[in-house]
């Protein structure tokens, strides 16, 4: 069974209204739904929350693998607002001073064709200044604050784990029409999904 995971129900809720004629639609954070083929969950932001929630999604269903799927930041102008990227590689991006770092990146497949594929930081804490940015720049493409903590936890069990996200907003950049760009994404979002689900519900994929 595949499994589907967003962060947030604002990120769900077009693809909820749209998938399987609606079946899914009425969950809430925290919880899953499922049906034959497929098992969709809202997990909520940061790592924490999708690192447990997560870990009991696996504990209480076989899932064979799992899509996280929701928006991101771009850390550069190189991609563009609105694009749909897939992570070739995650890693984690609150202890990274760390000489050995307690969590290694982990590189992943994008199973999807004409998706343009990305590195992706996972962090909860928020970027300040020119020179902490251009730190970034230089060791990722995109920011989340989900996508390591699944695919982590996913590894551990054996799973494998896709991230697929749409570009939402660029870092250190003003957005004045936050609110109806934010709507755009998550259509464009659903759409997506919609279209492209059966290509991972097709078993020799």
């Amino acid at each position: 069974m595949l499994g589907i995971v967003f962060a947030t129900l604002s990120e769900a809720q077009p693809f909820l209204q749209k998938f399987e004629r609606g079946r899914f639609d009425g969950l809430s954070e925290g919880d899953s739904q499922h049906d034959d083929r497929c098992l969709v969950t809202i997990v909520g932001i940061g790592k924490i929350k999708a690192t447990l929630r997560t870990e009991r999604l696996l504990n209480q269903n076989n899932l064979t693998r799992i899509i996280h799927v929701g928006t991101c930041t771009a850390l550069g102008d190189k991609i563009k607002l609105g694009s749909i990227v897939g992570a070739s590689q995650v890693f984690e991006g609150d202890r990274i001073e760390l000489a050995a770092p307690t969590y290694p990146r982990m590189p992943l497949t994008v199973p999807f064709d004409n998706v343009d594929q990305y590195t992706l930081v996972t962090q909860d804490h928020t970027v300040q200044g020119a020179t902490e940015l251009s730190y970034w720049q230089r060791i990722a493409d995109m920011s989340d604050m989900t996508g390591y903590a699944v695919a982590y936890v996913s590894a551990t069990h054996g799973v494998p784990c896709h991230i697929v996200k749409i570009v939402s907003g660029h870092m250190g950049v003003e957005d004045k029409n936050l609110r109806k760009t934010l709507a755009t994404s998550y259509d464009q979002l659903a759409k997506f999904l919609t279209s492209r689900i059966e290509e991972l519900l097709t078993p020799e994929n």
